[in-house]
Formats: C-alpha cells, sequence, structure tokens
C-alpha cells in the first residue's frame, strides 16, 4: 500500500519521532512510505529506513508568485486582532487547500495514497479544510480549550473534529475526547485506539552505543521529557529531594523552564545531585544505563518514553496522571504507578530503588511492535470503531 505521513515539523520531540517512526514501520513492512513536513527546526529527525520518501511543504509561505497567500494571511492576522487566537480559522482553510492541491501533486506522480496519517493538533490545525476519504486524524494528547473564549473553542473543535476519522494514542485521550465531542455537540466519523509504534530494534541498537561524556560512573534516575509545565519536573525534584536515593537525577531535555528547574535544584539543595544535560540525539543510551525511569507529568496522550525505557530494559515508574500512561502501566506493571504527588512519588522511588529495579517482561511492549501498528491503520474492512459520544 502507499501511505502518507504529515507532520509540522522535523525536530528532537516525542510527537516528531513518534511520526518519523511511523513512517519508519511502513517502509519497514515493505509499504510505499512518504513523509510530509512543513518546516524543519533545529536538530532534525529524518526517517532510519532510507526508503521513505520525503516531501517539504511550507504551508505558511508567503510569495508574490501565490497573491492569495499574502491576502489570507492579512486576513488571518485581522481576524486574530478581532477575535484573539482565531488566526487559524482563515490560515487553516488556506493552508487547507494548498495541501489539497499539493496532494493532488502527488498522487498524480506516485498514484492513489491508500492512508493519510496526520500527526498531532497544531499539524491539522494548520490545514484544517484538507480533505480525503482515507485521511486520519491522530490525537496525540488530552483535547483541550487554547481560548478563554468558549465560542472560539468550539469552533476549533468543530472545523478540526467533526466528520474526521479519528484515532486516539490511548483509551485516556479517547475517552476524553468522546467526552468532549458529546458535550460540544461534535461527531466525527469514527474514532478508535491505534497507540504508537516502538521500533524495538532500532532502539535497542542505539542504546547499545559508547557512553557519552558526562554519563554518570555508577547507577542513576533518568527523566526524558522537555522542560515544559505538562511534564512536571517541579514535582520531580521535589520528589527527589523527599527520597532517601543517593543515585544521581539525570534529566534529559531543554525547555523555557530550565533555569526555573535549575534554581529549584538549589533551593532544594540537590543541585549537586541533578544533572542536566539538554536535549540528546541518542536518548535511549541514557535510558539503558539507568537503574530507573520516572515519569511525573501532569497528563501524558500516551507517554511514548515509557515504553521506549521497557525496551531498553530499564524499569519504570510514573504518577497516575490523566490521559494513556494506563494503558502501558497495566497488569504487572500497575504496582510501579503512584499517586499525583511529590510525597508518593518519593516513596515508589525509593520502593524501586531499594528493591534493586525489576525485571522486563518482552510482552510489555508487544501492543507497540511496529507491525501491530500498521496492521490497525491499514485495516480497511475493519471500521474506525464507529464513534458512540454516550459510551466512555
Amino acid at each position: 500500500m502507499r501511505t502518507l505521513v504529515v507532520v509540522r515539523t522535523l525536530k528532537t520531540g516525542g510527537m516528531e519521532r513518534v511520526a518519523v517512526n511511523l513512517a519508519d514501520a511502513f517502509a519497514d513492512q515493505g509499504h510505499e512510505s512518504h513523509l510530509l513536513y512543513f518546516k524543519i527546526r533545529k536538530d532534525p529527525l529524518y526517517p532510519n529506513n532510507k526508503s521513505v520518501i520525503l516531501h517539504e511543504f511550507n504551508v505558511n509561505k508567503l510569495t508574490l508568485g501565490r497573491p492569495l497567500s499574502i491576502f489570507a494571511e492579512i486576513a488571518a492576522k485581522l481576524c486574530n486582532l478581532v477575535w484573539r487566537k482565531s488566526h487559524f480559522l482563515i490560515a487553516g482553510w488556506y493552508g487547507g487547500q494548498q495541501l489539497q492541491k499539493k496532494v493532488a501533486q502527488l498522487e498524480k506522480q506516485y498514484g492513489q495514497f491508500d492512508r493519510i496519517v496526520f500527526r498531532g493538533e497544531g499539524t491539522y490545525e494548520s490545514v484544517w479544510s484538507f480533505q480525503h476519504d482515507n485521511a486520519v486524524y491522530v490525537l496525540e494528547n488530552i483535547v483541550k480549550a487554547n481560548s478563554n473564549s468558549k465560542r472560539l473553542s468550539k469552533k476549533r473543535f468543530h472545523v478540526l473534529f467533526q466528520n474526521k476519522q479519528l484515532a486516539a494514542v490511548s483509551n485516556g485521550v479517547k475517552n476524553a475526547a468522546i467526552a468532549l465531542f458529546d458535550k460540544e455537540n461534535i461527531t466525527p466519523q469514527h474514532i478508535q485506539v491505534i497507540t504508537n509504534p516502538c521500533p524495538i530494534a532500532q532502539i535497542r541498537q542505539q542504546a547499545d552505543a559508547e557512553k557519552p561524556q558526562g554519563m554518570p560512573n555508577g547507577p542513576y534516575i533518568v527523566n526524558v521529557a522537555r522542560l515544559v509545565p505538562q511534564k512536571d519536573q517541579q514535582m520531580l525534584l521535589e520528589a527527589y529531594a523527599k527520597s532517601r536515593t543517593t543515585q544521581p537525577l539525570v534529566i534529559v531535555g531543554e525547555g523555557k523552564l530550565k533555569t526555573e528547574l535549575q534554581n529549584t535544584a538549589k533551593s532544594l539543595g540537590i543541585d549537586n545531585k541533578v544533572l542536566f544535560v539538554g536535549n540528546q540525539a541518542n536518548p535511549y543510551v541514557w535510558m539503558k544505563h539507568a537503574s530507573l525511569f520516572v515519569l511525573s507529568s501532569k497528563f501524558e496522550g500516551l507517554g511514548i518514553v515509557l515504553f521506549e525505557s521497557l525496551a531498553c530494559g530499564t524499569p519504570i515508574i510514573s504518577v497516575d496522571c490523566p490521559g494513556g500512561v494506563r494503558d502501558i502501566f497495566k497488569d504487572e506493571l500497575e504496582p510501579y504507578l503512584c499517586e499525583q504527588h511529590a510525597d508518593a512519588l518519593a516513596q515508589k522511588i525509593d520502593q524501586i530503588v531499594e528493591q534493586n529495579g525489576y525485571p522486563i517482561q518482552e510482552k510489555w511492549i508487544e501492543d507497540f511492535k511496529p507491525e501491530n501498528v500498521v496492521k490497525a491503520f491499514l485495516q480497511k474492512n475493519h471500521p474506525l470503531s464507529a464513534f458512540r459520544p454516550t459510551k466512555i
């Protein structure tokens, strides 16, 4: 089959990594895989499978060769002045029309796409008017209003989700979306859970790389995430300060809260035991050599770093946050969840460190194997789970 994954940017980030992994997975399973992106940022990610066909499409490009692009941007900005955060209404309509033409060109060149997968709300907000019978829009996280205006939020939900085929990355994301759509009187065509692919062989190969400079010599605890409010490293630092462990805490990632978090570590008297190592092109080698991976997020669509850590052979714990972590912490893994506050997380850290972790079972990552995710996206005879807003 012929597939197209659409993502807003190629950068070092969780959602972008999933988009690249999915394009790789389609190619690895023998399909003609295409990946279309709007722009590249610093430290870009690229597919590992060289057969993936890349397409750059600058949806926001303004040019005199396309005067309508300039008029649309001016109109969008004027609309935004009158109705704050409404820029997407006009910009996304115009972007969708341009993407329609781009995809038509690609299909004329390569043939029709059997599945087009949009990753991330920000991606399809930029092109919301695009239409294709084989398009699926992935809900990466819990759908929330991005404006104080209820009327504008309702309009945004409508243009993004009404009559669309949706795939949620976890049951928590799906249930939250159904509740919201029921409240806002929005009816997608379908919604089902299709989880994120975990390229296990690739992760394990990268995890076996030489240890980078700056890695602690002995055992350590690791967190891999952007330094933003959602990931709540503030609470992680408080929990770590309350714990009894002497193992250092390594935080892999960058973000706007870095200086604030460094100051927090200093005020808690743990700055000599906390290492902020920034973004790492290969986070898996940091996961593999850790004694424990800790997730402290306020909410997570799924938490791909959790099953990536399991693939590296490293035990995981997490706060029981809204979203999809319970899709990972089920059966034997459920005891490694804790309440969402610093005291509970500190106790869980101490418990797992003092018992020297726990053995990892291969079956825990079975659901996330790429071949299973590819099959779910391409299965034509099985409907994308009819939308029923009354069943939560």
